[in-house]
């Protein structure tokens, strides 16, 4: 998610939950941050894929893109 992130110049975060799922916060130009769920919902090569649940937040104005946790 993190080179596809960089990819569709979105800014927020990534990181992996303890049970296997993947957690992300991402905001940017609504084209490229649902250019980066689409992709999610297939993920990587080799990626299972059971979900994608989404939830709209406030606006954090995040810099960049990073891996977390």
């Amino acid at each position: 998610m993190y080179e596809e992130a960089r990819r569709s110049d979105v800014s927020g975060w990534v990181r992996n939950v303890a049970d296997g799922s993947v957690e992300a916060f991402i905001e940017g130009d609504e084209s490229d941050v649902e250019a980066v769920i689409a992709w999610a919902k297939h993920g990587p090569p080799r990626a299972r894929v059971d979900s994608v649940r989404m939830e709209k937040s406030p606006t954090r104005n995040a810099r960049g893109f990073m891996v977390v946790g």
